[in-house]
């Protein structure tokens, strides 16, 4: 059976809602204070899993009264959590504001994931070599990230948020990179190569300096996918959005469970795009994710 290995974060969400993002010094009254599952790495295994793939998780949780709710879908979707150290130090927490509109800002103590280094991550390296896709995020150490796409024999996939820099040579294994408008632009800098343009120009220039394949993900405008042969426009559902946190988590593990299935780079895309849609009209990250049950929104022409 096709197996997802996600070398990645575990974090506990710290939510609050208010109508409006707070100005620099400026306090607000807000809502909530919920306490839920999240962390880049967990919010995609937990999504590609609740859609029936078959999932390992290389990470650490910390031992305070944090980890046992940022693990909580973790345990109940069957993710295995055979290379998962629980550490004597803090959980990652996420400190999550979210406006009236879903849209959200998000600060990150990294916690326990710091420790997922080269040493760590090589390991566990028995784990990411007998995936069929290995998944990254930017919150582990850059050498846990090397690490990793060091250990991988199956495709390589690279969500690099938040961007920060790591080794070249790893970061162009990625097939595809996925990223957001904004990160593409980042990861343009960090190549050395100019990131001003609009978002297709952006997806072309990355398989230029390149990458095999690149997924932007363009929020209620879909996504777009960029190879050598063109580009393909992805659709994507018409919501009311409730809280975007996780929403493009939720394509990307969805996106990686299709590849499993052997679909191809825009039919994974495609139905990635419906579980994201679905993903922002509920609360918070992995509470929102649909399961093989759920019933994705369609896109319409209207």
């Amino acid at each position: 059976m096709s197996k997802l290995t996600v070398v990645g974060s575990i974090n506990a969400d710290l939510i609050v809602h208010a109508e409006r993002h707070p100005q620099p010094g400026e306090t607000l009254l807000g809502s909530g204070g919920d306490i839920l599952a999240g962390g880049k790495g967990a919010n995609q295994a937990v999504a590609a899993a609740q859609l029936g793939a078959t999932v390992a998780f290389v990470g650490a949780v910390g031992s305070d009264p944090y980890a046992e709710p940022a693990m909580h879908y973790m345990r109940t979707s069957g993710i295995d959590l055979g290379a998962v150290e629980q550490a004597d130090t803090n959980t990652g927490l996420a400190v999550i504001t979210v406006s009236a509109d879903g849209e959200n800002t998000i600060v990150i103590s990294p916690g326990a994931n710091a420790l997922v280094d080269a040493p760590f991550v090589s390991s566990r390296a028995s784990t990411i070599a007998d995936a069929d896709v290995v998944l990254l995020q930017g919150e582990i150490p850059a050498s846990g990230f090397q690490a990793a796409v060091e250990a991988a024999q199956g495709r390589v996939v690279v969500n690099l948020a938040p961007v920060v820099k790591v080794d070249r040579d790893s970061l162009l294994q990625a097939n595809p990179l996925l990223a957001n408008e904004h990160e593409a632009g980042l990861i343009l800098d960090q190549l050395g190569l100019p990131s001003e343009g609009a978002p297709r120009e952006l997806a072309h220039r990355l398989v230029e300096a390149g990458f095999r394949s690149v997924v932007l993900t363009l929020g209620a405008h879909g996504a777009y996918v960029a190879t050598p042969e063109g580009g393909t426009d992805i659709p994507t559902p018409r919501v009311t959005a409730v809280d975007t946190t996780g929403a493009g988590d939720a394509f990307a593990g969805a996106f990686c469970a299709q590849l499993l299935t052997g679909a191809s780079l825009v039919d994974a895309a495609t139905f990635a795009a419906r579980v994201g849609a679905f993903a922002a009209t509920g609360n918070g990250a992995q509470p929102s994710y649909p399961t093989t049950e759920s019933a994705l929104p369609e896109v319409t022409d209207a």
